[in-house]
């Protein structure tokens, strides 16, 4: 308790006395040293925070420094010069959305002016981007492959190849997905082989629900391997649900005026493993689909329907502001502007342009150019790398980068710090410039190791 003698009686009877670090015997008054903080521009209950803390540690002096951490703990645009285009930490990929502050028809039928459905309209522009009947959107990926199994299969048995039972980032696995979905899990097959034979076996003691494969995303067996195929699953007789995982449309990336990359080799599609006869398939919206954090189930309508009724539906649901960036993800999409999507736009990015770009950043802060190698992340095609440029100074600034407004977040490799241009947005280029140029002279040499 603060008596009037700037002192604390503690809880025990004792009193304690508090001094400021200026060595006045009453530390200040509380409002007064958070008003004092103004000038960070944080709301003043939590300047107050900051303030309390500060004066029960002793150290009134130490309330600016707590209040920025305050700041700096808050959700806020950041430029990613890692070269990981799809950054988990980073909200894997960019998107903006600019909208009025207005209602919306979020479930209202403009031409009956009845009740509508909220996903009638980023789930049907999504089926017919890549060739579904019928698409669900939930809120992330790990939901919707939760709900296709309470809805298809609790109670029942699902099989699973012992080489796809992987961990979802975070540390969701999928076994317990399907655990907590009320559904049951049969291994079927070995970790580096599993063939349709082992499937057949598993077949007459079991009562399947479904038969479920798994993208294996961020690893691969590699050597003495064999897997099922989807088109030999479907001859089994129960739905087969292909969890994709990172959520390619089309191999065909008719959305690309070059054609598909030679990166994206192999990777599995949602339009063509539908073609192969998967009764859904499940993905992210946030990765290669380029989107926000969503997740996508398609495919069968009946079987959709059925996900749709379910009562985890409605806890899984998506708000309007994520339905309506993957509506204009999806008119994108059948648009064919694979440009208008920030991760394509990245992902393509001509090497030379990239090198044009780092000499003018280097130009403006004394950095160095270097060539680079990036990555798409988040488990999408592991192992491939897109060749890249950027800029490099000598040590690890990565602190001071990240003390910046915006804060620029880098790697460091070979004892320099290296600013990977191909997951740098263009209109970034200047702030990227402007905190080089503010952590490194114009003379200061970057080295001469390579950024790999």
């Amino acid at each position: 308790m603060q008596r009037g003698d700037g002192q604390v009686q503690r809880g025990d009877g004792q009193v304690q006395r508090v001094t400021s670090s200026s060595g006045d015997a009453r530390p200040p008054a509380v409002d007064r040293l958070a008003r004092s903080l103004a000038d960070l521009g944080l709301p003043h209950p939590l300047l107050v925070d900051a303030a309390r803390e500060a004066i029960a540690a002793g150290d009134a002096s130490s309330a600016r420094e707590r209040a920025e951490a305050i700041a700096l703990a808050l959700l806020r645009p950041v430029v990613n010069a890692t070269g990981v285009l799809l950054h988990t930490n980073l909200g894997r990929a960019p998107f903006g959305l600019a909208l009025a502050p207005r209602s919306a028809n979020l479930e209202l039928d403009l031409s009956t002016g009845r009740r509508g459905s909220r996903n009638q309209r980023a789930g049907s522009l999504l089926a017919r981007a890549m060739g579904a009947e019928a698409a669900l959107v939930v809120n992330n990926g790990a939901a919707a492959l939760l709900l296709v199994c309470a809805a298809l299969a609790a109670g029942r048995d699902v099989l699973v190849s012992r080489g796809e039972l992987v961990e979802i980032g975070g540390g969701f696995r999928v076994p317990e997905v399907l655990a907590g979905s009320g559904a049951r899990l049969v291994e079927v097959g070995t970790t580096n082989r599993t063939r349709l034979s082992d499937y057949e076996r598993a077949m007459p003691a079991a009562d399947v629900g479904l038969v479920l494969k798994v993208h294996q995303s961020n690893y691969r067996i590699v050597g003495f391997t064999e897997s099922t195929a989807v088109p030999a699953l479907v001859g089994l007789g129960p739905p087969v649900v292909v969890d994709l995982g990172s959520g390619l449309l089309d191999t065909a990336t008719p959305w690309l005026a070059g054609g598909p990359p030679g990166w994206l080799a192999g990777e599995p599609a949602a339009r063509q493993t539908l073609e192969e006869g998967a009764a859904l398939v499940t993905f992210s919206g946030d990765k290669l689909l380029g989107g926000p954090q969503a997740g996508i189930i398609a495919g069968r309508p009946d079987l959709v329907a059925a996900c749709a009724r379910h009562p985890l539906a409605r806890a899984l649901r998506p708000g309007g502001l994520v339905l309506q960036a993957l509506q204009e993800t999806a008119l994108a999409y059948l648009r064919r502007d694979g440009d208008s999507i920030p991760f394509w736009r990245m992902a393509t990015a001509p090497l030379a342009e990239l090198r044009a770009r780092a000499e003018v950043i280097a130009a403006k802060s004394g950095a160095e150019v270097v060539e680079c190698s990036s990555a798409v992340g988040a488990g999408s095609v592991p192992g491939k790398e897109l060749a890249s440029a950027g800029v490099a100074v000598a040590g690890d600034r990565t602190v001071a980068l990240r003390a910046f407004d915006p804060p620029v977040i880098a790697r460091v490799r070979d004892r320099r710090t290296v600013c990977d241009l191909r997951s740098v947005h263009p209109d970034d280029d200047v702030l990227l410039a402007d905190a080089l140029a503010g952590i490194v002279g114009p003379r200061e040499a970057a080295g001469d190791a390579g950024c790999r």
